[in-house]
């Protein structure tokens, strides 16, 4: 079992909303990933994984909770301490048509990482860093001095992938880095991101809300609802048997590409509207939807359980 490398606790992140009024976006969350592993972290939108992911990486301030990477809480962290960590850390952002900037060639666009951080002793090392970057995510030494307008969705996506690679991180958030891109395109990425991962060693925090393909590539699988984790375990685990009745209804959502299973299976459509972060329900988040709640669950909020060895469940009657 390899050691935990990301361990978040307790996370929070509120967003003022000015007249007294506050967002939570991220409600006190914890979970682990170990070294070389990938866990997905799935929810309907607005949900927070986003915002769990951007906080994680400090892109946003944390309002409170404690994020140790390699072993050092980056909340904690200021100055230079805070840039030699960011080396650690990157992220690959969702939209490839938004996320690179169209002034700039590609060779600048993965150059100004080496250049930040003084990864490049001269413009020939540079040049040659870049040349490698690009052929390790499919692309050739011809594109560098093309500008993003030139290429398709899958390739701009794996000039974001190379330039989060360019300073050799150990951490990657990759945000929904699929969801923009071409159904055709989509397995391509998220291959590219396995292979990466097995050549390089690297370990994930892979967010989306295409469940089949989180289950392609994810060991571990976190379920969020309103800010919250409410499932979390191993990935076959929770697609086999999952226990709480918001994954079973996300489960339920996903085809079978089998016309008689299809047919026969139940698909659980939820009832009501998500509500609002802002004025969140009493007790459980998910009381108002649930064909499970009573009473109880509008008094008392469930705690995250470990219902089954690895298998974490927030739900009274799971």
């Amino acid at each position: 079992m390899a050691r935990p490398f990301v361990e978040v606790n307790h996370l929070v992140k509120t967003f003022d909303l000015g007249r007294g009024r506050e967002l939570k976006a991220v409600n006190d969350i914890s979970f682990v990933i170990r070294e070389g592993e990938t866990l997905g972290l799935v929810g309907e939108s607005g949900c927070g994984k986003s915002t769990a992911g951007r906080t994680i990486l400090r892109l946003y301030e944390p309002t409170s909770g404690e994020a140790n990477i390699g072993g050092k809480d980056i909340f904690k962290l200021k100055g230079s301490e805070l840039k030699a960590m960011r080396r650690q850390m990157q992220m690959i952002f969702q939209d490839p048509y938004a996320s690179l900037n169209p002034r700039m060639t590609v060779s600048d666009i993965i150059g100004e990482a080496l250049d930040v951080h003084g990864m490049v002793r001269s413009r020939e090392e540079r040049r040659k860093r870049i040349n490698e970057l690009l052929e390790l995510v499919g692309l050739n030494a011809d594109h560098a001095a093309r500008y993003p307008h030139e290429f398709s969705g899958g390739q701009r996506q794996r000039i974001g992938i190379a330039r989060s690679l360019a300073v050799e991180p150990k951490f990657i958030v990759a945000d929904e880095p699929i969801s923009a891109l071409d159904v055709s395109i989509q397995a391509q990425v998220v291959n590219l991101l396995k292979e990466l991962q097995a050549k390089l060693g690297l370990t994930y925090l892979f967010i989306a809300h295409d469940l089949a393909m989180v289950k392609h590539i994810s060991d571990r699988v976190a379920v969020m609802y309103l800010g919250k984790i409410v499932e979390m375990a191993e990935s076959d685990e929770l697609y086999a048997n999952p226990l709480h009745p918001y994954t079973r209804a996300l489960m339920s959502a996903i085809p079978v590409p089998d016309p008689e299973v299809e047919e026969t299976r139940e698909r659980i459509v939820l009832s009501g509207e998500l509500p609002s972060p802002v004025n969140p329900p009493s007790g459980c988040f998910f009381r108002t939807r649930c064909p499970m709640a009573t009473e109880k669950c509008a008094r008392q909020a469930p705690e995250l359980e470990e219902l089954k060895p690895g298998h974490f469940v927030s739900c009274h009657y799971a």
